[in-house]
């Protein structure tokens, strides 16, 4: 197989590795923050994570210090199956079979099925795959874990595995399959409004436009997705200019413009799919940043802009472990001559709107033909990081959050327990500037608990504590008004409308049996004005709960349902941190 150098990452996260990272990240790049953002004092040990960590936890985290904090969304799931006898038996259920390879995959590579299913019957190799985020396969693949379960790891990039020691020796035979750039998917009337020749747009355009209050756009969050990251990437080295390996120095030349870019960013999202979907529902919002493959597929016609001055691109390698067996080997090598077939190739870009990395075959017609100069990728880890972590907490816009929280009567015990162990956890990953509410329900909002915290950027810990105080004194008692609890949220957020990222988190084990029925906060929600009905709730699927109600309400909010009956409670909330 061929080492050729790639570029980004993925779009999913395990549970917990978010928060993990960005502990991690607040303890290792200070210093580099500090410097990038000019503005930010020296947060070194200041945020305190607090739950005991299970012995594997502890052992990633060993390995995997200040692991760059990009991946889409948190779940595990298998697709294909092989035959052959099985052996070697590891924690994800997968077990060694001739003639099946392992992957540990990003998840928009689901598209490749069809594919995949042909690459099988031509070749005898059955791909099973395991979707995860870049995050979480960069931790297993650090820990030595994924040596235990996989034979390779298919991510849209390579590029931050190459930055990390740790992780650049576990992985060998580098493949490139396709590729595809980041790019914006502008509506139409929007290019037409702005007079652009989408052909000619430059980077220095975009953020003039964002900085004049003329585009708006939404993206996916850079620590759970891969296109959220490249486009951090992209917009990073587009303004500052940088001719070679993006530089802090070339971050802080460029980090006034990069907070005006990031100023006209409306939507976030921890997958691509869903953002596709919120921003279908958002007249307000102009325009979209995602891989190129994934514009042109979108429901609503977008005109695509690569911007003439430089992309950052995905080159999706199939890239064998180390640890792989020597049949693994052979069987990748086949798999893979296959995939970089004229035919294969064809047919990947007119089903996938990638692009092909085979000279002689043509991309789809979709595909623009002109080319594009590659963006430079940060020239260290310490640079990514930092990146991230200034996006964070100082360039994006800070997050606004309801914890609408169910302590009614059946809540007691165990499962009330566990809502406080994971609210406890889950303020290792609260931004700066980021406005927390937590709402207990019974038979109606608990106002005499209610309790809202800002995280100060000069003093985190505070707020940080206060929270986990008050999750600690969580009590459980009266019936469940799930719907008259959710108007109360949207009337307090209501009181005081900010520029922010703004969202509702409702937590239920059980249906509603107190207060207004689903009929009357239908009516509510859509008497709200505009704005208002941009805030999504996104419902938690909890013990003994309905999910058709939790459903609707996700559904009639533009939100998303979280499963926290299949995984674990700590899990659904930082899955929902990528929305946030």
């Amino acid at each position: 197989m061929n080492h050729n150098p790639a570029r980004p990452v993925a779009d999913r996260t395990a549970p917990g590795a978010a928060r993990r990272v960005t502990a991690r990240l607040r303890r290792t790049t200070a210093g580099t923050v500090a410097r990038l953002a000019g503005d930010r004092n020296d947060r070194s040990g200041s945020r305190d994570t607090t739950a005991a960590p299970t012995t594997r936890r502890t052992a990633a985290a060993r390995a995997a210090t200040a692991v760059l904090a990009i991946a889409l969304l948190a779940t595990a799931c298998s697709g294909g199956d092989g035959g052959g006898g099985g052996e070697r038996p590891d924690q994800h259920g997968t077990e060694y079979r001739t003639g099946t390879l392992r992957v540990l995959a990003s998840s928009e590579l689901a598209d490749m099925g069809p594919i995949l299913d042909e690459a099988a019957e031509a070749t005898g190799i059955t791909v099973r795959p395991t979707y995860a985020g870049t995050l979480d396969a960069v931790e297993r693949i650090a820990s030595g874990e994924a040596d235990k379960g996989y034979d390779a790891v298919w991510l849209s990039s390579n590029d931050y595995l190459r930055l990390r020691p740790d992780t650049a020796r576990r992985i060998t035979d580098e493949t490139p399959i396709m590729t595809s750039p980041v790019a914006l998917g502008v509506r139409p009337a929007t290019v037409a409004r702005l007079g652009w020749d989408p052909a000619k747009v430059t980077w220095s355009q975009l953020h003039r436009a964002v900085a004049d209050g003329r585009l708006t756009y939404g993206m996916t969050d850079p620590k759970r997705s891969n296109s959220g990251f490249s486009a951090l990437v992209s917009v990073a080295s587009g303004l500052s200019g940088a001719q070679s390996a993006l530089t802090e120095q070339d971050v802080t030349k460029a980090a006034p413009r990069l907070k005006e870019f990031f100023s006209g960013q409306k939507l976030t999202s921890g997958s691509s799919g869903w953002l596709a979907t919120a921003y279908a529902r958002r007249t307000d919002v102009d325009a979209l940043v995602n891989y190129e493959s994934v514009l042109l597929s979108a429901p609503e016609k977008l005109t695509v802009i690569r911007p003439s001055d430089g992309v950052v691109t995905a080159d999706y390698p199939f890239t064998l472990l180390t640890s792989a067996r020597p049949e693994a080997k052979a069987a990748a090598d086949r798999l893979t001559a296959y995939l970089r077939s004229p035919d294969a190739q064809r047919r990947i870009t007119a089903t996938t709107l990638r692009r092909p990395v085979v000279a002689g075959v043509r991309p789809a017609s979709a595909l623009a033909r002109d080319q594009r100069r590659e963006l430079p990728f940060p020239g260290s880890r310490a640079v990514a990081d930092g990146l991230l972590d200034a996006y964070d907490n100082t360039l994006r816009r800070p997050s606004r959050t309801v914890y609408v929280l169910d302590t009614s009567g059946s809540m007691g015990g165990e499962r009330l327990d566990r809502l406080k162990s994971a609210l406890v956890e889950l303020t290792g990953d609260f931004r700066d500037r980021e406005e927390v509410t937590l709402m207990p329900f019974g038979s109606s909002v608990k106002q005499d608990e209610v309790r809202t915290h800002t995280v100060d950027p000069a003093s985190p810990k505070a707020a940080l504590d206060a929270i986990r105080a008050d999750s600690r004194r969580l009590s459980a008692s009266g019936g469940t008004a799930v719907y008259s609890s959710l108007q109360e949220a949207y009337r307090f957020l209501g009181r005081a409308p900010s520029d922010s990222f703004t969202s509702i988190v409702l937590m239920t084990d059980g249906e509603n049996t107190d207060g207004d029925p689903a009929t009357a906060f239908d009516a509510f929600y859509r008497s709200l004005p505009a704005g208002q009905q941009r805030t999504p709730v996104f419902p938690v699927l909890f013990g003994d709960s309905d999910r058709g109600e939790l459903d609707h309400i996700a559904g009639l909010t533009g939100g998303k349902l979280f499963d926290a009956t299949r995984g674990s409670l700590d899990g659904a909330f930082e899955e929902i941190r990528g929305y946030q």
